[in-house]
């Protein structure tokens, strides 16, 4: 294992030690300092329950694009706390994996190759190699312009490379009639609302395949998957994906939703006690929602 080492871009790396390493507070939760307020959700939690709930969604595939064996390079963009990159990594010791964010947060030893960089992924990107794959999952909070970042990862990849993208559709689906008098239905409406309002729409993952195909990118596929908000489909294996998307939410909902739903006024106060509704919505096995992917 080697020693975490990042990469300062285009700022004063007295500045950087200061503005990268310290947290903003708010509401009990930490968010990241550098370029402070361009990510809406706080730092690193939920990542390792997501990362699981990823790779039995994919039956058990950490990627699904058919990059094969001739691999050298290696991006995950918004990685977050690095799980994916460090999982990739130590799977293909041979390929040297970067992982960006705005936040610090992946740990401190990692595969000797693997690196992370401090950055955003709509500024200029200047890696000085291509990729022959780029990696990026649950992206649809982070960007104000995603084509943008579709384009920067475009101009990144080596001939023949590949582009993934793994992301959760919005608003929610219903298997039969929408539970339009639901908190949970409510509680979508208002996050669409507040993400629009943001500048970082929710509802953008739609658009990605037209988005790549308009940018150049050729032989695009789209996969569907389908996640189950709690446990009520009769499938074993969605039954499974139901119950690890409804721990996330339940764990993660508060954070999902403080900036986002405060955009449009609501107090700390008011989105908590809300929540207590939705929770209740989230566990109730006769509202069959699921979240395609």
């Amino acid at each position: 294992m080697g020693r975490r080492e990042f990469s300062f871009h285009a700022i004063d790396r007295h500045a950087a030690q200061y503005c990268i390493y310290q947290n903003v507070e708010e509401n009990g939760r930490t968010y990241h300092a550098y370029k402070e307020g361009n990510y809406v959700l706080p730092n690193g939690e939920r990542k390792r329950l997501q990362h699981i709930l990823f790779h039995v969604t994919f039956h058990e595939k950490l990627y699904l694009a058919p990059i094969g064996s001739n691999v050298h390079n290696v991006l995950d963009i918004a990685t977050g706390t690095g799980v994916w990159a460090i999982e990739y990594a130590n799977m293909f010791p041979s390929v040297q994996v970067v992982g960006t964010d705005l936040s610090p947060i992946q740990p401190l030893y990692v595969p000797p190759n693997c690196r992370f960089e401090i950055a955003d992924a709509e500024d200029d990107w200047n890696f000085i190699e291509k990729f022959d794959y780029i990696h990026g999952r649950a992206l649809l909070t982070c960007f104000t312009d995603p084509k943008h970042v579709l384009k920067q990862a475009f101009d990144a990849l080596s001939l023949g490379g590949y582009l993934e993208l793994q992301d959760p559709v919005y608003p929610l689906q219903y298997v039969g009639p929408p539970a339009v008098s639901s908190n949970l239905y409510r509680w979508v409406e208002l996050c669409i609302e507040g993400s629009k309002k943001l500048g970082r729409p929710w509802t953008n993952v739609v658009k990605y395949k037209r988005w790549m195909e308009e940018i150049g990118f050729e032989d695009v596929v789209e996969l569907n998957f389908y996640m189950p908000t709690n446990p009520w489909a009769k499938v074993k294996c969605f039954k499974q994906v139901g119950a690890l998307l409804e721990e996330n939410y339940m764990i993660g909902i508060e954070a999902m939703s403080l900036r986002v739903i405060g955009a449009l006024g609501w107090t700390a106060e008011e989105i908590r006690a809300f929540l207590v509704k939705v929770r209740k919505d989230i566990q109730d096995p006769s509202i069959t929602c699921y979240c395609p992917m």
